[in-house]
Parts: C-alpha cells; structure tokens; sequence
C-alpha cells in the first residue's frame, strides 16, 4: 500500500488509492446516475417538465383513452367507459375515410419533403455565396414562415381561386374545377402552399450547416478542375448531410401533423374528402362527430406511420454511422 507522506505532492494512482472503495462506489454511483455535470439537469428541467406535460401525458393519455369506449362528459361527472380493446382500432381501420386522409398526406409528403430539400438546399447555398444585400434576401425567405396562416391563405385563395391571378394567367390551360376544389390537385396546391411557407426555416439550417463545410475542400475540387456544380454535389452535398437528415425529419413530422393549411384553403377537406389530413380527421371524429375514442385511435396510427417513415428516412438518407 502506498504511503501519504504529508507535504508531498501524491501520485493520482497513489490518491486514487488513498480513497476509500465505498466512497469511490458512490462517487461512480452519483456520477452515472447524475451525468458528469449534475447542474446541467438543474436547467434542462423546465424543458423536462414542458415536454412531460405538453407531450408525453398527453400521448399515453390518447393510448388509454383509444382502448376505452371513451366520451366527454360534463366535468366532475362520474361515468363508466368501459374498455374495449382494439374496436376503436377496428373501428379507424375500416373507415375509408381514415385510408383516404393517409392516402392524403402521404402525396403531400411526396410532393413537399423532396422540394423542401431540394429548394432549401439550393437557395441556402445561393445565398451563402451572396455578399451584396446578405440580410435583405435571408430576411425575405425567412417572412413567410413567421407570417400569421390565416393572413398568407387569403393570399394564396385570391391567386388560386377560380377567378384569380394564377388561372387569368394561364387563360385556356387553367384547370377545370380550379386549383383547390379539383379532387386531384387540391392536396398538391397544398404542398407547394406549405413548402413555400416553411422555406425560410429549413434554409436558415442549410445556412448555418455550410459554414461548417471547409473551404479548402472547395478550393481542393476548383485545383481539380471541378466546377460550381461539381463542387456542389462532391463537397457541399456530403458536408450537410446531417443537417439534410434533420431537415427531412422535420418536413415528414410537420406534413403528418397537418391541419391549419387544408382546413383553411379548401374548407375542411375538401372536394369530397381529397385534401383531408389524419390530423384535421381526428379532429372531425373528436370534437365534431363526438368520438374522441376513434379519434385517439387515429391518432396512434399516425405516431407508428410517422415512426416507421422517419426510420426508413434515417437508414437511407444516412443518418446512422457505419
């Protein structure tokens, strides 16, 4: 055993070993149970608490509560709801209605993930290279995400109406029923809505994504021969693609929770249910038609079809090391 001679400087082995076993055990302890920084828990609490209130009850609430012949009632009444299993399951499952708004959002997700990536990428990178008026033009991407919906859908209904600017454009080769009351081109007149409103955010995270990408790499293709669209797909490609991972998680979670555009544009889903969203369903079903049970149902099919997308998204987009 090593020896603590008083005023001389101790070994680490030495002072690790001058410390007692348990106490070095509850030190571990502490330290595995608490992180290497235990403040950090102290501030990361509130957001703690946020999450568990605002999301996490309310998810296991809407899994009990699709088990459940669930109703509203009056508040401080007391009333049976019996559990029934998987009929509100069955219930969702052979409502065409229920297909249908699924068969919707996934052609917007088709039409809007895609051109998200694509039109963020491409402008973030424009903009990246822009040295005059910088701030003017990220500014001016940037306003439509922060604009009120209301406001920019009475936009878009005066250009797509079927008097509006769009349709006296085109004249003879406008379509027939217009743009948001056609049962084909409602949902994607939605998705180009919507990936014009977003595209602000998700080329402010290109943005910040590029200034992580090396110069040296650019000026390493440049040397080579390479020119701007060689350099664009050889480094700055590759170089975001962890934010392209991000962004193409955000765009599926926000397409799968739409609501506010269909309901506003085309008058809560219309023409005949082509532009009904899960989200804007599960609304109808729970507050409408008074079938929050069948509603919550819905609403746990949506967190696996969501889940399963955003796992296929991540094994093929590249987000996990190999």
């Amino acid at each position: 055993m090593t020896e603590v001679v008083p005023g001389r400087p101790v070994a680490p082995a030495a002072a690790a070993s001058a410390v007692p076993a348990g106490e070095g055990r509850q030190r571990r302890g502490r330290r595995g149970l608490l992180g290497e920084n235990p403040l950090g828990i102290l501030f990361s609490a509130p957001y703690i608490v946020f999450v568990a209130v605002v999301f996490a009850y309310p998810i296991v609430f809407a899994v009990w509560m699709s088990f459940q012949d669930y109703f509203f009632a009056a508040p401080g009444a007391v009333v049976d709801r019996p559990f029934v299993g998987f009929a509100n399951y069955v219930t969702a499952v052979t409502d065409p209605a229920v297909w249908r708004s699924f068969l919707n959002v996934g052609i917007f997700l088709l039409i809007n993930v895609p051109l998200t990536v694509m039109l963020s990428l491409l402008l973030a990178t424009a903009l990246d290279r822009v040295v005059k008026a910088r701030t003017f033009f990220r500014v001016s991407y940037y306003v439509p995400y922060v604009s009120a919906s209301v406001a920019v859908v009475a936009v878009w209904l005066f250009l797509f109406s079927n008097n509006g600017l769009v349709n006296n454009v085109l004249g003879p080769l406008a379509p027939d029923p217009s743009w948001l009351v056609n049962s084909a081109l409602a949902m994607p007149t939605i998705a180009l809505f919507v990936t014009w409103k977003g595209l602000g955010f998700y080329i402010l995270l290109y943005l910040a994504a590029l200034q992580n990408v090396s110069k040296e790499l650019y000026e390493s293709v440049s040397v080579d021969g390479g020119g701007r669209i060689r350099q664009f797909f050889s480094v700055t490609v590759p170089g975001v693609r962890p934010a392209t991972l991000l962004v193409v998680l955000l765009a599926t979670i926000t397409g799968a929770n739409l609501f506010t555009e269909p309901y506003l544009l085309t008058g809560g889903g219309g023409p005949n249910g082509a532009s009904t969203s899960p989200v804007l369903l599960i609304y109808q079903k729970g507050i409408e038609q008074q079938n929050p049970d069948v509603a919550a149902a819905i609403g746990v099919i949506l967190i696996f079809f969501v889940l399963i997308i955003a796992a296929v998204q991540r094994r093929f987009v590249g987000g996990e090391e190999r």
